[in-house]
């Protein structure tokens, strides 16, 4: 397992970069899937613009204008936190021992913040200084929805990632009552569920605003929610943040199978679960003492193969609804057999004792058929814009 890049390049070439520590494994993947997915929203929305599924919506722009207060002052806090945490973990004496303590303590270089601070306030006005007219003019441009996909996976990764946390913290009320700010402040333990539930509320209000049908949207959000998950799955297994499955003692069926494949100790965990790896020397030096299921690599394959199954046939379905009901029934159904051999709370005090995941995973399923029966008469192919 590689807890952060530094680890992950070492094994692969041999390098050793310092800088690396601070990024985090599950990050940089997590962030490399809402680029991937962002392509993929980005396809689909150009797609069915194409179809007149979408259309664009007049907006107006000031041009020439110098930079404003609030421009400068958002260089100013991102300029400050770069040099006090980035350059100051360069700076601070064992900082990088543990580069995830640090990030989240309140220490850091003051004097790199100012510096930094002060470079980035004079780039931005020096920036909007070049294009500065004695009279800004104010223009009027067509933003069609795939315009916004950036301003889109913005907001899905800040509501998605409260969602996830708050869930996750939900599922794991012991664990957050006995450290609650480390709950909240961890990298790891996060909920996909959690997630995609507030991410899609956050979502809904914003295509709305800009008067696009929320059913077109959410048909072009179905592929592309089903790569973001096989993508950001990657994270999950290459840092081993405890998405991992029950012991697996039983025999591989195939010999030709790579034993991580079927049953895997999960060493050098970012989460630093289980036991003391012998003559191990470092911050993450613990592997589970039983294999366990990689549910992780698992999920990344299902998904990737329901994603392209899905991508495949796209373009054949017209009825509006159709692909969000596909995805539901996808999405639920993968979640609710992976459930039977991962590791997961489960709710004792319900029938059956489910997870919360395969809570949800069933009202998705739910909802995916009702999506595939009630397509055309909630969703008639000529309507206008709601």
């Amino acid at each position: 397992m590689y807890p952060n890049l530094y680890y992950l390049i070492q094994d692969l070439f041999g390098i050793k970069i310092a800088a690396l520590q601070l990024v985090n494994t599950f990050g940089f993947f997590v962030a490399l899937a809402f680029i991937g997915s962002g392509y993929v929203l980005y396809s689909e929305l150009k797609r069915k613009e194409g179809l007149g599924e979408f259309e664009a919506v007049e907006e107006e722009f000031i041009l020439g204008a110098p930079a404003t207060m609030g421009e400068l002052a958002t260089s100013l806090i991102f300029g400050f936190l770069f040099g006090f945490k980035i350059i100051g973990a360069f700076l601070i004496e064992n900082a990088l021992n543990n580069p995830q303590a640090f990030i989240l303590s309140l220490q850091g270089s003051i004097g790199a913040g100012i510096i930094s601070a002060t470079v980035m306030v004079y780039l931005k006005w020096k920036e909007k200084n070049k294009v500065k007219l004695a009279k800004p003019e104010a223009r009027k441009y067509m933003v069609w929805p795939h315009d916004r996909v950036g301003d889109i996976v913005l907001q899905a990764a800040l509501w998605g990632f409260i969602g996830a946390k708050i869930f996750h913290n939900l599922e794991n009320l012991e664990d957050f009552a006995r450290d609650p700010w480390g709950s909240l402040i961890a990298f790891s333990g996060l909920t996909f569920f959690g997630g995609l539930i507030l991410a899609t509320i956050a979502i809904i209000l914003y295509v709305r605003r800009y008067n696009m049908r929320v059913i077109h949207f959410a048909d072009a959000m179905a592929p592309t929610m089903l790569f973001a998950y096989a993508a950001g799955r990657i994270g999950c297994h290459m840092s081993g943040d405890g998405d991992w499955g029950i012991p697996n003692l039983n025999p591989k069926p195939f010999t030709w199978l790579p034993d991580w494949m079927w049953a895997y100790h999960y060493p050098h965990n970012v989460v630093n679960e289980g036991l003391h790896i012998p003559g191990c020397i470092g911050n993450y030096c613990n592997e589970l003492p039983l294999p366990v299921y990689p549910t992780t690599f698992y999920e990344i394959i299902a998904m990737f193969i329901l994603f392209l199954i899905m991508w495949s046939f796209r373009k054949k379905i017209t009825q509006p609804g159709i692909l969000t009901g596909v995805y539901l029934l996808f999405a639920g159904s993968e979640r609710f057999l992976i459930e039977k051999i991962r590791v997961n709370n489960k709710y004792m005090f319900l029938p059956f004792q489910p997870t919360q995941a395969e809570l949800i995973a069933v009202i998705l399923i739910l909802l995916g058929i009702v999506f595939l029966a009630m397509s055309k008469r909630w969703f008639p192919k000529q309507i206008s814009k709601t």
